[in-house]
């Protein structure tokens, strides 16, 4: 298959399951017997920090007048190859891009709702395969003992550094969107890149991950050369501690100036609510909405919800 073939033409809904029964998690999907939020949040002893349930477009009441077609890419990075999905709405001329990072174990498929959703209004978007972040159907290089936030912060600005010169990007309104674990990643990015954005959205970011690590080892000096996360579904090497031990998240952060979107759910039992009410705090220009009874990951009427507010922000970055 080409590395910049036209794989599809598309209004219709695609449901993305990216992570494998076996892993213990809750797939949903409003057009195939959605299951409820109350269903994902009953699940969430099963997602660890930086994971999330993923969503499914459907037939939302969000969705937009534009067709779309969808290209696959392919983005290098210091030899390396990250594999990731564009859709692009119908029309002649460059278009503001959505670049939307995935939580840590789910590959490029989890941002498929969004980008649905939102290439229907006629915004651009490019889901993709973080090298060695995915649990399951990765197609970028890369393993999962190699990846850490910083190596995935590494792949996000290739991505966006290659996407400038893509022929239907307006490489001055790139809006980094990213969930979960893929949300630490874009905050990350968007203070050492101000320049480089028009808007950062993110979706219950796991800006716990330092925390995290620091609970579960006394010391740098403690974490083995590799080990399992949440049970074993997934094998990470000492890189993923280290690189993040020392990384104050809201002493850094705040660097980004520019109007931030967060949106966190208030029965989210994997990252609690209060580290995006902190950041709040640190951004300058900071628009912060709870959705009420969603948990890690939205479904349902809280994808709904969340697709209105994210709409919205990116139509007010326009006008």
């Amino acid at each position: 298959m080409g590395k910049d073939s036209l794989v599809m033409k598309g209004t219709t809904a695609v449901m993305a399951i990216v992570l494998a029964a076996a892993f213990g998690l809750v797939g949903c999907g409003s057009a195939q017997g959605q299951a409820s939020s109350a269903s994902t949040d009953a699940s969430a002893s099963s997602l660890g920090p930086g994971q999330a349930a993923v969503a499914s477009s459907g037939d939302v009441d969000q969705k937009g007048d534009f067709t779309y077609e969808q290209r696959e890419l392919w983005v290098d990075n210091g030899g390396e190859q990250i594999y990731g999905v564009a859709y692009v709405p119908e029309g002649e001329g460059q278009k503001p891009l959505v670049v939307f990072s995935h939580g840590l174990g789910n590959d490029h498929s989890a941002g498929a709702p969004y980008a649905e959703v939102l290439a229907s209004h006629g915004f651009a978007v490019h889901t993709f395969d973080f090298r060695g972040g995915s649990a399951h159907q990765n197609r970028s290089d890369g393993s999962s003992t190699s990846m850490s936030a910083m190596t995935e912060v590494s792949d996000l600005e290739a991505v966006i550094e290659a996407a400038k010169d893509w022929d239907f990007v307006d490489s001055s309104a790139i809006v980094a969107v990213g969930e979960s674990q893929g949300g630490c990643v874009s905050a990350v990015y968007a203070a050492d890149h101000a320049d480089e954005l028009a808007g950062l959205v993110l979706l219950y970011p796991a800006l716990s991950i330092s925390d995290d690590i620091h609970a579960q080892f006394a010391s740098v000096a403690d974490v083995p050369d590799t080990y399992g996360l949440f049970g074993g579904w997934m094998t990470v090497g000492r890189n993923y501690a280290a690189d993040m031990w020392d990384y104050d998240m809201f002493a850094r952060i705040g660097a980004y100036p520019g109007k931030v979107l967060v949106l966190h759910g208030d029965a989210d039992s994997v990252v609690d609510v209060s580290y995006s009410e902190r950041a709040s705090q640190v951004y300058p220009d900071c628009e912060l909405h709870v959705i009420s009874g969603a948990g890690h990951g939205f479904t349902g009427e809280n994808f709904e919800e969340a697709c209105g507010y994210i709409v919205a922000y990116l139509d007010g970055l326009q006008s």
